[in-house]
This record gives structure tokens, C-alpha cells and sequence, in this order.
């Protein structure tokens, strides 16, 4: 039996603690090789943690039921879902005081390119990095996430040719992972010689989401408007001057004639392969009613109030940043996450650029008194699974399957075991 040590009550009136630890300093550094470095066990494939038909008893841990409430009882886990069968199990772990909740469902992660190219120009073979972004989610009790992975007319990390790359490498990697990895399809619509790209990936299993795309007209704004604050950042990444990368863009502004049609086939293709389209960055109530008519009912990252309340309106779901809630506000100046969340605007956080966010966001959110724990969880498991399609996850109840999370929320939001589909992906040591 693994057993949790003793902890003290957990008090969610008081986490502005968490903010100041270690850990959320820099939770990545100490998730993979810092302060955790002798307790975090990534456990092996063996009989006892990684087989799917051995069944898990979770004893005397505080639930988070699917009607909300917290719950303190026993959870048994067979074949991969929740069961209502309370027999003796292979493994039993101890789970006194800890609280036990769905995993996060993340619907749109890029950090995973951090670890493809740590570095502009340095690149890393792609087993090394996505076995260091399985632990990465594990560690941030990440059971399924969608990578961002963008699809654009410029040369580098976020090209045609790297993408083809990625997803074919990503195909035959998939089963190794702990987690529940998944793809995002960020398609540029400007890159009109990835369509045939991406009209295929749409037929792989598990099918992506695709989410419309359109930086380009941002960028040509911003190069009229003579904001050039980030175009070091993207030329780097494109392995480009500012110079070149600038003709480029406005090079790719002459497809705008054309680029209506081609978001049309993706839309006809997602809709004939019930694919989840997501729009990105809607401005205006135009903008929302464009995408809504092609299909894409999930209104990630709006820039306004305007966009983002066109979305609940008509019931659909709305995706802000996780780091805007964790950091108080959008580094970018745009919409507050917060702010929408009170507002009744924002029903689902995703990690965006960076995984621990998404634990730390709803620490602040429950912490300030914006909502309570179960509104909070709601918006990084439950709301984010039933966006995607994903019907059989992001709430706790028999037959629902099994990815759940332990986590410790004495002191600072700590996972202390991640389970995926019945299975131990990750726990600390006894």
C-alpha cells in the first residue's frame, strides 16, 4: 500500500502562499529535475502501476463528485474506468487527505515547442523532448493534452515541412506515452500549401482539432502601425532577419484573395469528419458570427468582450489563457481572464505556453474568491472534455473513464499521483 504522509486540513480560503513557493517559481525545473528530483517517480511499464486490467483502490480520499461536492470515500478503477465494484484491488493507495479530481483536460498547449528547440536554430530529437513533455504534464496533473502545433507559411520550427514532421513522428510515438497526448491544428490560414496537409491529418485517429489561424493580417497591422516589438522573436524562430521575415509576410498578404476558399474546405472536410474547429484570436462580433457560421463553435483566445460574449450567447464554449489567471492579466494587454471568468465570459482555461499554469490558475481563482473549487476545476477538466468531444472524461462517475489526479493542497498545489485511463502514469514515492 502507498501511503500519503500525514498532511494538515486543507484550507481554500488561504493559498496566497502557493504563489510565493518554490514550486511555482519555477514548477518545471523542479517537476523534472529540482526540488522533486529524488521523490518524482515516472513508474515503469510493470504489473503492479502500468497495466490496464489491474484495478486501483483509491481509500479515504476527498472526491470531487460529479454533482460538485466534495466527497470523502473510496474510488475503485477497472479497466481503465471508474467502477462502482468495491472489492479488494491489486493496488491501494492511501489517499487520506488528499484530494482527489479529474484530470485536466488541456485543449491547446505549445510549450511542447520549448522542448523541440530549446533554443532559435537548436533543435532536439523528438523522443527526448516529447518523453520530457509526458512528464512535464503528468507532473501538472495533465492526463490529456491537445499541442498547438502551428501550421504556417513561414520556414523553422512552425512550418509545413516541420509539422509533416511532428505528426509523422507523433503517430508512432503516440502509444508510448503516459499521458493522453492529442494534436491542435494550428492552421494559418495564409498557408494555403498546407491544406492538402491538413485535410488529411483530419482523417487520423484520434482525429485533431483544427483552429483557424490568421497572424498574418496581425502582423501586417502591426508592421504598418510600426510595432516591431516581437518581429526579433518570430524571425528568430523562423531562422529569418527582421528584414526578410517583414517581405515575407508581405509577400503572403497577396494570398488574401484566395484564402476565404481555403478556409471554406477545411470547414466542409472538419464538418464531414466531425471534426472540433476552433476559432483564435475573435476581435469582433463579425468575426464571431464568421466562424460560427463555418462551424467553429469553440471561440479560443476572443481579444474583446464584445467576441467573447457573442460566444455564451449561443452557448458556445470560450477558451482564455491559464498564465492570465495565474499571472493577473494578459501580458499582452488583451481581455482579462479573470475578469471574464467573474463576468460569466470564459468557461474553459488552457494552458497556453505554460503547463503549471493551469494547476496555479485555479489555486488563484478559488484563493481570491472568484469561484469556488468546483466551478474552478470545471474550467481546466470537465467544460474543456465535453468541448473536444471527449465525452468519457472530466468528471468523476462509474463508467467515466479513469484519469484521475491526487493532489496535495496543504501548502501549495502538489500532484502527488496521476493516473491515466486506470493506469499509474506518475506518483511520489513513498
Amino acid at each position: 500500500m502507498i501511503k500519503a504522509k500525514p498532511r494538515t486540513a486543507i484550507d481554500f480560503k488561504n493559498i496566497s502562499t502557493y504563489a510565493k513557493s518554490s514550486f511555482w517559481k519555477n514548477p518545471v525545473e523542479c517537476a523534472t529535475n529540482g526540488q522533486f528530483s529524488k521523490s518524482l517517480e515516472i513508474q515503469p511499464r510493470d504489473p503492479v502501476t502500468m497495466s490496464s486490467r489491474d484495478s486501483v483502490l483509491l481509500r479515504n480520499g476527498r472526491v470531487l463528485s460529479a454533482d460538485g461536492e466534495i466527497v470523502v470515500r473510496d474510488l475503485h478503477l477497472r479497466d481503465g474506468v471508474i467502477s462502482e465494484d468495491l472489492e479488494s484491488a491489486a493496488v491501494t493507495l492511501d489517499c487520506t487527505d488528499l484530494l482527489v479530481l479529474p484530470g485536466i483536460v488541456d485543449v491547446h498547449g505549445d510549450a511542447f515547442e520549448r522542448e523541440l528547440m530549446p533554443r532559435p536554430g537548436v533543435g532536439v530529437d523528438f523522443p527526448v523532448a516529447m518523453a520530457s513533455v509526458d512528464a512535464q504534464l503528468l507532473a501538472n496533473g495533465i492526463s490529456t493534452a491537445f499541442h498547438g502545433l502551428t501550421i504556417s507559411w513561414e520556414p523553422g520550427l512552425r512550418s509545413l515541412d516541420a509539422g509533416r514532421q511532428f505528426m509523422k513522428r507523433f503517430a508512432s510515438s503516440r502509444a508510448s506515452f503516459r499521458a493522453d497526448h492529442r494534436v491542435q491544428l494550428r492552421w494559418e490560414t495564409f498557408a494555403h500549401a498546407a491544406v492538402n496537409d491538413v485535410v488529411g491529418w483530419m482523417a487520423m485517429d484520434p482525429k485533431p482539432a483544427v483552429a483557424f489561424n490568421d497572424h498574418t493580417t496581425s502582423t501586417l497591422n502591426k508592421i504598418a502601425s510600426g510595432q516591431h516589438q516581437k518581429l526579433d522573436q518570430w524571425s528568430q524562430r523562423a531562422g529569418m532577419t527582421s528584414q526578410d521575415y517583414i517581405a515575407a509576410v508581405e509577400d503572403v498578404a497577396a494570398l488574401a484573395p484566395c484564402t476565404p476558399s481555403k478556409i471554406a474546405t477545411i470547414a466542409e472536410v472538419a464538418r464531414l469528419n466531425d471534426v472540433v474547429l476552433l476559432s483564435h484570436d475573435d476581435r469582433t462580433l463579425k468575426d464571431r458570427e464568421e466562424y460560427r457560421a463555418l462551424g467553429a463553435d469553440v471561440c479560443e483566445f476572443p481579444l474583446t468582450m464584445e467576441a467573447a460574449s457573442s460566444a455564451i450567447e449561443h452557448g458556445e464554449p470560450t477558451v482564455l489563457g491559464a498564465p492570465n489567471v495565474m499571472r493577473g492579466g494578459s501580458h499582452t494587454g488583451a481581455l482579462s481572464a479573470e475578469d471574464a471568468i467573474r463576468d460569466g465570459l470564459c468557461t474553459i482555461l488552457a494552458s497556453d505556453y505554460f503547463y503549471p499554469s493551469l494547476m496555479a490558475a485555479v489555486a488563484r481563482l478559488v484563493d481570491r474568491g472568484v469561484t469556488g473549487l468546483e466551478a474552478a476545476w470545471a474550467l481546466v477538466s470537465k467544460n474543456p472534455a465535453a468541448a473536444m468531444g471527449l465525452t468519457d472524461r472530466g468528471s468523476i462517475s462509474p463508467g467515466k473513464r479513469a484519469d484521475l489526479i491526487l493532489v496535495d493542497f496543504a501548502d501549495h498545489p502538489q500532484v502527488i499521483a496521476t493516473i491515466v485511463e486506470g493506469k499509474i502514469a506518475l506518483r511520489l514515492s513513498a
